[in-house]
Order: C-alpha cells, then sequence, then structure tokens
C-alpha cells in the first residue's frame, strides 16, 4: 500500500548551488540546514562529498550540526565516491547515501561508454557498497525520462533487490511534459519486481517549465518523494520548486486524494527569502507563491472581492506560509473600495466628501505612477485634503558627532509663543536630534520608517528625508528639504508630529460636535 504522506527531498544545497553563480560558503550552507529543519523537510542533500574539500566538508557539518532531517550526500556508482561520502555522513543520526548513473542511450554512449550490462553490474555493486554504510540507499538512473523503459526496468529491479530503499527517476534534462512523466512512473510501478519495497521518488529540471507539472503527475501516479528546491533553484532553469509543490498537495488535498507532505508551511517565505539573499537570485515578482505579487491586488473588482471575502480571489492565505497578510497594490486599476480600506488601515478617518476628493487625486497621481504607495496616500490626504495647523516650529538644530564622539544634539522648538531647548544624545546624528525634539516636545511617537535621498544633482544637493510615525493604531507621514540631511531628517520629524497633533485635534473636535 503506497503511503499517504509525499516525503520532500531538498536538495537546494547539491543541485541548487549548481546554479551558475549561486555558491554559498559552508557556513551559508549550515544557515540555510537549520532554516529547512524548521521547514521540516523530510531530507537534506548536503552535498556531492567527493566533489571538493569544501563539499565535503559542508556535508560532514550538516550530519554534525543539523538535526531532524535525514542528511543526504550524493555519489557516483564508483567506490571512491561513496566511501567519501559514507565518511562525510558518519555523525549523522539519519543518514543516506545517494548514488547514481546514466541509463539512456545517449548518456552510456558518448559520456560513460559502458554497455548496458556494465551499467546494470555498476549500478548492482554502488549500491551493495553503500548498504554497508548506511541502510538507506537512493538510487537514480540519470536521464531516465530519455532511458529506454524494458532497460529501466531491468536496473531498477536489479538495485531494489541488491538492497536500494529509494528509486529515483530524474528528468535531468526537463525534456518530457507531465502526461508522459505519469506515464512512466506508472510503467515502473507496474514493470519492476517487488517495488512496493521502495520509495518512488521524482527529480525533475525545468528546462521547459514543466518542472513542477511533471513531479506532481509523477505523485497523482504513485511516487511519494519529490525532490526539489527552494525558490526552484537549479543549474540551466532549475529544478522543480519546494514551495510549488508543497502548496499545490496543501491546496489540492481533493485533487490528490488526501496526500500530504510534513512541510511546517509558515517557515517557506523565511527560507525563501533566506536563499534569496545569501544566493543573491532576486525572486521574479510574480513567482508563484512566494514572489512579491503573489498575494497582492490592484484591479478594483479583485481588491473588492478581497475585502468582502478573501476566497474569491485567494485560494490559500499569506499566513499559510508565513507572511502578516495580502499586499493591496494601489495603482491605476484599483477601486475606491480599496483606496477606502487603505486610508482606514493607515488610521484615517474621512467624511464622504473627504474621501471623493482623496480618491480623484489618487488617480490623478495613479495614472503618472505604477504604483501609489502609504506615503503617497499620506500626502494626499494631509497636504491637500486636510490642511495642517503647524503647532511646533524649529528654530535652531546642532549636531555633534564623529569617531570615538558620543553623538549629541540640541535644538530650540517653539510652540506659539513659548520656546523650549533641549539636549540630547543618540546612537548617531538623526537618533540624537529626534532624542532632542521629543524631549523639547514631550511626544514620543513610534518611528515605523524613515528614509532619505537626493532630489537635485550636484555638491549643493537638496536632501529629501521622510519618517513615517505612528501613535496608536494610525500613521502620519512628515518630510523635510535641507541641503544638510541631518537638518532634512528633523525638519521631517518635526513635521509628521505636527500632522498629528493637528489631525488627531481635528479628530476629537469632530467627535465632540458629533456627541452634540
Amino acid at each position: 500500500m503506497i503511503s499517504d504522506t509525499v516525503v520532500i527531498f531538498d536538495t537546494t544545497l547539491r543541485d541548487g548551488e549548481q546554479s551558475p553563480g549561486a555558491a554559498m560558503s559552508i557556513s551559508e550552507k549550515i544557515e540555510i540546514a537549520h532554516q529547512l529543519a524548521k521547514l521540516k523537510v523530510d531530507i537534506i542533500e548536503a552535498g556531492f562529498p567527493v566533489s571538493s574539500p569544501a563539499q565535503f566538508e559542508a556535508t560532514r557539518l550538516c550530519a554534525e550540526q543539523v538535526e531532524g532531517p535525514v542528511i543526504c550526500g550524493l555519489a557516483r556508482a564508483q567506490a571512491g565516491d561513496i566511501e567519501a561520502a559514507g565518511k562525510a555522513l558518519q555523525a549523522a543520526k539519519k543518514r543516506r547515501i545517494h548514488t547514481f548513473i546514466a541509463t539512456s542511450p545517449i548518456h552510456m554512449e558518448y559520456k560513460l561508454r559502458k554497455k548496458p550490462d556494465e551499467v546494470v553490474k555498476m549500478a548492482v555493486e554502488a549500491v551493495k557498497l553503500a548498504k554497508t554504510f548506511t541502510d538507506d540507499v537512493e538510487f537514480s538512473p540519470e536521464d531516465a525520462c530519455r532511458s529506454e523503459i524494458p532497460f529501466l526496468i531491468e536496473v531498477l529491479t536489479a538495485v531494489v533487490e541488491a538492497g536500494a530503499t529509494t528509486l529515483n527517476i530524474p528528468d535531468t534534462v526537463g525534456y518530457v511534459l507531465p502526461y508522459e512523466y505519469g506515464q512512466i512512473i506508472k510503467r515502473l510501478r507496474e514493470g519492476v519486481k517487488n517495488i512496493d519495497k521502495a520509495v518512488i521518488s521524482t527529480h525533475c529540471h525545468n528546462d521547459l517549465g514543466m518542472a513542477v507539472g511533471n513531479s506532481l503527475a509523477g505523485v497523482r501516479n504513485g511516487a511519494r518523494q519529490v525532490e526539489c528546491t527552494v525558490n526552484g533553484l537549479g543549474e540551466r532553469a532549475g529544478n522543480a520548486a519546494m514551495e510549488e509543490i508543497v502548496m499545490a498537495i496543501h491546496t489540492r488535498p481533493d485533487f490528490f486524494e488526501n496526500v500530504k507532505t510534513n512541510i511546517k508551511t509558515t517557515e517557506i517565505y523565511r527560507a525563501s527569502q533566506l536563499v534569496s539573499q545569501i544566493t543573491g537570485f532576486v525572486i521574479q515578482p510574480n513567482k508563484a507563491i512566494v514572489g512579491a505579487n503573489a498575494f497582492a491586488h490592484e484591479s478594483g473588482i479583485h481588491v473588492d472581492g478581497i475585502l468582502k471575502q478573501r476566497q474569491t480571489y485567494e485560494i490559500m492565505t499569506p499566513e499559510t506560509i508565513g507572511l502578516s497578510g495580502s499586499r493591496m497594490v494601489l495603482g491605476r486599476h484599483s477601486g475606491r473600495a480599496g483606496f477606502s480600506d487603505r486610508c482606514v488601515s493607515m488610521g484615517y478617518k474621512l467624511s464622504k466628501e473627504e474621501l471623493q476628493a482623496a480618491y480623484e487625486k489618487f488617480l490623478q497621481i495613479a495614472d503618472k505612477k505604477k504604483e501609489v504607495f502609504d506615503e503617497d496616500i499620506a500626502a494626499i490626504i494631509n497636504d491637500e485634503i486636510r490642511a495642517i495647523e503647524h503647532v511646533y516650529g524649529l528654530e535652531y538644530l546642532h549636531v555633534a558627532c564623529g569617531t570615538g564622539t558620543l553623538p549629541t544634539a540640541s535644538v530650540k522648538i517653539r510652540k506659539g509663543e513659548d520656546i523650549k531647548l533641549a539636549a540630547a544624545f543618540g546612537d548617531g546624528p538623526v537618533d540624537a536630534a529626534y532624542e532632542a525634539i521629543r524631549e523639547a516636545t514631550g511626544l514620543s511617537p513610534a518611528i515605523e520608517n524613515y528614509s532619505i535621498r537626493a532630489i537635485t544633482g550636484g555638491k549643493e544637493a537638496m536632501g529629501e528625508a521622510t519618517v513615517r510615525i505612528k501613535n496608536g493604531t494610525r500613521t502620519y507621514m512628515g518630510r523635510g528639504v535641507s541641503t544638510d540631511i541631518i537638518e532634512a531628517s528633523a525638519k521631517a520629524y518635526v513635521d509628521a508630529i505636527n500632522r498629528m497633533v493637528s489631525l488627531e485635534s481635528k479628530d476629537r473636535l469632530s467627535e465632540a460636535k458629533a456627541e452634540v
């Protein structure tokens, strides 16, 4: 009887690293391996130990330090490879040796220069040798999908008899289509003697964009291990993407007849980001599951549907993969419902007239920009819809900082006819200035975001500082411009405080009138 659990075999550290430019240091591999353990992958293919000292050491350290998953080492069907893998995996509580040899006519003739009977003999000897190091032995007939099925059945029958516990069927060059791959798995299940003694595995490459589809077709036809990588990393066009495999099975138990994985899905996004940061491979925005736009909605119809019932346009929740929520992208296609919801989430309570005026201004900006950000919305409401009273004025600023010196700042803040002087120190000149402003105003809103950019060129360039503060559930944007970026930053903070004080005062007045 076939198990209803699909084993996830992650080969990011081995096959994924073979992607040009994706080389990782040993410490980086260990960091990823620990995250894969948190993700609860079943098997980590840590490396190809015989190929280099670094590969050996990475595999050895994974075996020593990473608990939970089975740690696997790759080896060709050669004694030296298998012995190196066995030695590298010695410290692992759970270990596997994965040995392989090519079985397609083109590989046997031009790469191996071996006859089919020689290949069968080498495969059997490799499995038997690997069994002396561990009971958990996987065998792969490289380029299986371009191999002749009768010969594939012969090889797999022989290695099962020799003790192989997993039979991996790699589409090494990403050649076949999902229906074909499913049929290959089906024919092997029917033709390989004692196939029930081993787990059938998929290992699909993405040269035709079919890696995930082929892998799932394999699962549908009885495969119960999937070899994959985080973000689909891998040589050429990459491997089957782990997150897509897992979430397809998770989302469609009806289609996969209650098949499941052991993956902790809330760790998917964190794993994806870590691999992207370490390898430097940027995740395309429209990448399924983990791309920036995977849970982003701009169309007015879509946004309106999502706000009413998420399942109208989302087949899974972003929280499932470890995100905090969907991202409503505001642009020229956004409707009034999405714009209104964003205003509310930012803490604004707009009258019907204010909302209409703000929305009209928003549409003008959206026609000029691909995406309208929260800062733009805050500027629309604060600068053009609601005039603010400048309660506080920055009259004077002095900052002292340097190597070996504690950054300090002193400010003079005017409030009406009153002048308040204050001094403070901080982690840097901007932090010191902000501490002094808090002291002078008696207000301490939390800083949510801070940025600085040049708005003109040359040595006299103007710098624009933007700061977003939060008080309670509401956020407020402040801007400041100066040729001195510290002064611009201080102006931005005072501007944000002024907006906070003014708008909250107006809200209290409106609430008082409503009660009357």
